[in-house]
């Protein structure tokens, strides 16, 4: 599609959008998204910067019992606008939420939260959840690829894209026309932001990232339902997002075969409970492992080959002093997959700080490669070499780290994740792991969307 006003072609797509234009194909990857952001939220339940958020929430007014949406953390009814703010903080704590590999973008943490949020609150069918929900994927996934990598650079774009992609499922929760939704794009590409400056202070903003990327995307499009003027040209205009974000911004991207490439089932699943820079070498590590029988004492040092982005991530933290810093560590990665052959939730709260972890940490080096860093954004190609004690040089490669679409993860596997991370917070007993996950994958085809945790007589 060719167009001279592309943010206007992107919002008319996003509110025109019904559940009988998505392919079947489509809306099972969805149903997937969705049980993977549930148990990635229930993952967040306990986390320090997640509760903090909850407490302002609640000191807000917020969590006064009477409130239309739930607060997954806790099981307290909120507003809309807190429910998913406190929501959308707990789906992006423990790391292994999903990733679009081009947008390198985040999209379930801040549209699942919204979706989910709007939905009890309307009592919304399945099928407007997933139409809502396709909506925030597509656009979101959109504006991170035209941003461009120069973007990524300095701004964290599940936060700044991703308010814009909150904003289109928002808007298609409530039903706006494609001028109201234009207006919602307006507001929300002005409030978008998210630097990655934290990172170097072990700073808890990536929770506060996403909590105000869904909630102030979701503002937006309650706002222009009332008739709130946002600025037309948001996206690609003189003074734009692209104008002060990026330097490499391709409009075209918004509107790249807008109904016929279904951008969300290009997302990939995040296995290791870690930065996803860190996946394709961890993946490649363990490839060698495995096809040399090495263990990790006998590996004298690794070389991870890898793309410019994750040079520019994950040089930030040298020396990890939280758990949170230790999945931005490359070395602390490697380090738990070698030992462990995962690096899971539990493996990093356990073992991060390990003597024999910090030891192998020290063996791992970054260096640039340009084949990796040419096929990156659109493939993240895993390349490590790795020198033994007894003189081997071995190298290794993986072409699609677990989770990618050609190498997905299974329901069954995705099941196992969920139950995983609802074990790891508490956030749910077996027996509730079991009727969530029941429901969850069959959200497309409820009625009426009500509480996750509660029989809800009104159902």
């Amino acid at each position: 599609m060719t167009t001279d006003h592309p943010s206007r072609a992107l919002a008319t797509f996003a509110a025109s959008l019904h559940f009988d234009d998505i392919p079947q194909h489509v809306v099972e990857r969805a149903v997937n998204l969705y049980v993977d952001w549930l148990g990635s939220a229930l993952g967040g339940k306990g986390a320090r910067p997640v509760e903090s958020i909850a407490l302002f929430a609640s000191m807000a007014g917020a969590a006064n019992g009477n409130g239309q949406a739930e607060v997954l953390i806790d099981r307290t009814r909120a507003t809309p606008y807190f429910a998913a703010m406190v929501n959308a903080a707990a789906s992006h704590f423990v790391e292994q939420d999903d990733v679009h590999n081009g947008a390198v973008f985040h999209p379930a943490t801040v549209v699942f939260p919204v979706a989910l949020a709007l939905a009890q609150a309307a009592r919304a069918s399945g099928r407007d959840f997933i139409a809502a929900v396709v909506a925030g994927y597509e656009v979101g996934i959109r504006i991170g690829e035209f941003l461009g990598r120069s973007h990524y650079k300095v701004f964290h774009t599940t936060g700044t894209a991703g308010t814009v992609a909150a904003a289109a499922t928002a808007g298609r929760m409530l039903g706006l026309s494609p001028v109201q939704m234009l207006d919602a794009f307006g507001s929300a590409g002005t409030q978008a932001s998210g630097l990655w400056e934290f990172l170097r202070d072990a700073a808890d903003s990536k929770q506060l990232h996403t909590a105000m990327a869904a909630a102030n995307g979701l503002m937006a499009a309650s706002l222009a339902a009332d008739g709130f003027k946002g600025a037309t040209r948001i996206l690609e205009g003189e003074k734009g997002m692209a104008a002060g974000m990026s330097t490499d911004a391709d409009p075209a991207r918004l509107t790249d075969r807008l109904g016929v490439r279904w951008a969300l089932t290009e997302t990939s699943f995040k296995y290791h409970a870690a930065c996803r820079h860190t996946h394709p070498a961890a993946d490649a590590l363990l490839a060698v492992m495995a096809q040399h029988g090495l263990k990790p004492q006998d590996i004298e040092r690794v070389t991870a080959r890898v793309h410019q982005g994750a040079i520019d991530v994950l040089g930030a933290v040298t020396l990890p002093t939280t758990v949170h810093q230790a999945k931005f560590n490359m070395g602390t990665v490697l380090a738990l997959v070698a030992y462990h052959g995962y690096a899971g939730v539990t493996e990093f709260e356990e073992g991060y700080a390990a003597a024999p972890v910090a030891a192998f940490r020290g063996k791992v080096e970054m260096v640039f490669d340009e084949e990796v860093d040419r096929a990156y954004p659109a493939r993240w190609i895993g390349k490590v070499t790795v020198h033994t004690r007894d003189g081997r040089e071995l190298t290794g490669r993986v072409d699609e780290p677990k989770g990618d679409p050609g190498n997905t993860l299974s329901r069954e596997e995705i099941a196992m994740k969920f139950r995983r991370l609802a074990d790891f917070s508490g956030a749910a007993s077996d027996e509730e792991a079991s009727h969530l996950l029941d429901a969850a994958w069959g959200i497309a085809s409820e009625t009426r969307i009500g509480s996750l945790f509660e029989v809800d007589v009104r159902a």
